[in-house]
């Protein structure tokens, strides 16, 4: 999988976590300027700059006296546990209400994620998004320099009403800030039989748009929890017992509104004849895959996704970070 790398950040915009995370592998983990700039995909330079930078502001003395070195330190342990290119770590939301919770955790994981974005994006990639309250929250961050080239695509169909997020919205919205060309997906996310699906693939002109899922260089994706209960916006559009059928069939996740078990295989259901989005192997395929979500109820979902589609950075929060390790401590991470 390729490793995205950040567009060399202003003086301005070492943000202090990226900042803190060099100065953490520098003085904590004695990596060389060098290993770090590639592990972070910044030039030796701007690592230089940064450690002294650090070293100006008193953020290095003995320790990494900043409240994110609990976080950096837990990405750390992730991209050694699960293989990955990059970990972001984001402090829990705090506790509230059903609802409120999840907005609050959506918003600060969303909020990393347009962070990450704005530096890690580059001139003349193609980029398939998925959807979701973390995917929509990532553009009130989203703050990129000017690009050319660029190309967006949502990976699956759209829904006429929705109380908190639309894939068609998101892809539209991100590729106006972006000025890429974009490539919508004009079907329902769900219809009504598998051969209504075979139907509007051969014959309402989105093969082309399955044809360039296969070679994308960058895929966005949230992924949702399953069952009763379930945050998931997927698990909203199928009804109560087929959520129920879902979870007894083995699902744990909700990737695109495809139902997939803890291996990430996808379970043997209806629904999931039904879906209109790419397949999920032709994302597997894209040269690098993000995933971002935060919530410890949302750590087996975000492991069944890895299996099945990769992940080579995940922006997710402390309390998932936590459950994620967890769960790999206590098994095959697979």
């Amino acid at each position: 999988m390729t490793r995205l790398r950040r567009n060399a950040p202003t003086a301005l915009s070492d943000t202090a976590s990226l900042r803190l995370r060099a100065a953490w592998l520098y003085y904590h983990h004695g990596l060389t300027q060098k290993d770090i700039a590639d592990r972070l995909g910044l030039g030796r330079s701007t690592v230089v700059r940064m450690l002294e930078e650090a070293l100006r502001r008193h953020e290095v003395r003995i320790w990494i006296d900043e409240g994110d070195g609990d976080c950096i330190a837990l990405a750390l342990r992730l991209e050694q546990a699960l293989g990955l290119d990059e970990a972001v770590v984001v402090p829990s939301a705090p506790q509230g209400p059903g609802a409120q919770d999840l907005d609050a955790t959506a918003k600060n994981v969303g909020l990393a994620l347009g962070k990450f974005l704005s530096e890690a994006l580059v001139d003349g990639m193609s980029i398939g998004v998925g959807w979701g309250r973390t995917l929509t929250a990532s553009l009130a961050s989203f703050r990129p320099p000017r690009h050319e080239g660029m190309q967006v695509m949502s990976l699956l169909g759209g829904t006429v009403q929705t109380d908190h997020a639309n894939p068609v919205e998101f892809a539209w919205r991100l590729s106006s800030l972006l000025d890429a060309r974009c490539h919508l997906f004009p079907a329902p996310v769900l219809v009504d039989s598998p051969e209504t699906r075979r139907l509007l693939i051969e014959h309402a002109g989105l093969a082309p748009l399955y044809r360039m899922a296969g070679s994308l260089d960058l895929a966005i994706l949230s992924v949702g929890d399953v069952g009763r209960g379930a945050s998931a916006l997927g698990s909203q559009l199928v009804t109560p017992t087929e959520r129920t059928e879902l979870a007894a069939a083995g699902a744990v996740a909700d990737l695109m509104c495809n139902f997939i078990d803890e291996h990430g295989h996808s379970v043997d259901h209806p629904v999931n004849a039904r879906v209109m989005s790419v397949g999920l192997d032709a994302v597997r395929q894209s040269r690098h895959v993000l995933i971002a979500a935060g919530g410890a109820h949302r750590a087996r979902a975000i492991l069944a996704a890895r299996r099945r589609v990769g992940c080579g950075t995940l922006v997710t929060d402390e309390s998932a970070a936590t459950a994620l390790l967890e769960l790999v401590e206590a098994g095959p991470a697979g």
